[in-house]
């Protein structure tokens, strides 16, 4: 069974794929370190996240081979099948074409995959009428299968349209977005959707989101999850009991952690290393080993990579800060 909007709820960790030590080099084979991602989701959905998203841009969809990309979301979906097959898991195959997206799909379907994370086609931007088109054809061929659409304005030259939320928000299937920032369009793509589609905004931006919207802005995505999840699941929990304060203060902790994260100085500069900062702040807070950067996305500036660094060491104090807490 399909999941639907009310399973989008909680935290979602948005996943790296784990890479071997020599990853970085254009002469690499198969570069997923399976062990890593094996530990990686068993730790996440131990420590209580609530679904996973993975293979967007952190997730490194762009740099898998093939085979790199079908042995990483076996090992994922084997894993939360032995652990808890009821995890609303969500597995990015999008490709620069329809055709070769439409076979992964198939691949993740016959895997037993019951969720997508879809991007659009990118190496053009494709106008309004394609984008929904585009949804309208996959959702078509894969009835059984639920999709998060993924948003972001740099990775596909533009934002989903507010009119265009609103058509797909028509479709079924489509239960979720991995929404990039509250800004007043927002606003107006929640009016257009009335409802129908959980815009899941990041973390940090959670508790802005649920005090304008309590009863739809009930999720949030979390790539920082995967430095620990420990702050957002309690920023979770301050939400459902209404511990105001509390979260307020969690979110202004969060971004302390984001200060010196180039993500939320400028995200059109973040956009052209997102890969290699995330795994870089990932490796510094020690939650996961998430390995090298796959060429050629592994070049960036050094003082970056150092508010990567910071960012990691920021946000593992914080993580540690709320365990210490909750075992006193």
């Amino acid at each position: 069974m399909k999941f639907s909007i009310d399973d989008i709820r909680g935290v979602f960790a948005v996943l790296p794929t784990p890479s071997t030590a020599d990853a970085s080099s254009i002469h690499a084979k198969f570069t997923v370190n399976i062990d890593e991602s094996k530990k990686m989701v068993t730790k996440l959905i131990n420590d209580g996240v609530n679904g996973i998203i993975t293979n967007g841009t952190l997730g490194e969809i762009a740099t898998l081979t093939l085979e790199e990309w079908k042995g990483f979301v076996e090992v994922v979906i084997e894993t939360v099948h032995q652990l808890k097959p009821d995890l609303p898991l969500f597995l990015g195959a999008t490709t620069l074409n329809s055709r070769e997206t439409i076979e992964r799909i198939q691949y993740l379907h016959d895997k037993g995959a019951r969720g997508l994370f879809l991007g659009r086609p990118f190496w053009t931007q494709m106008s309004a009428e394609a984008i929904i088109n585009y949804y309208q054809d996959i959702a078509s061929l894969f009835p059984d299968m639920s999709i998060v659409l993924y948003d972001n304005p740099e990775a596909f030259k533009g934002p989903i349209p507010t009119a265009v939320y609103k058509e797909l928000s028509q479709i079924p299937q489509i239960v979720g977005t991995k929404y990039i920032a509250i800004t007043p369009k927002f606003r107006a793509d929640m009016e257009a959707i009335a409802g129908r589609i959980r815009l899941m905004p990041l973390e940090a931006d959670w508790m802005v989101a649920h005090t304008l919207y309590p009863e739809e802005a009930i999720a949030c995505w979390s790539s920082s999850a995967v430095c620990d999840p420990a702050p957002v699941i309690a920023l979770r929990e301050a939400l459902n009991h209404g511990e105001t304060d509390y979260a307020r203060q969690l979110t202004q902790k969060m971004e302390y952690t984001y200060e010196t994260f180039l993500a939320r100085v400028d995200f059109h500069e973040f956009s052209k290393y997102n890969i290699p900062l995330e795994k870089i702040r990932f490796n510094e807070a020690g939650y996961i080993t998430a390995g090298p950067t796959r060429h050629p996305y592994h070049i960036l500036p050094s003082a970056y990579a150092e508010g990567a660094r910071e960012n990691g060491r920021r946000w593992r104090a914080l993580a540690q800060e709320i365990r210490n807490s909750t075992t006193k």
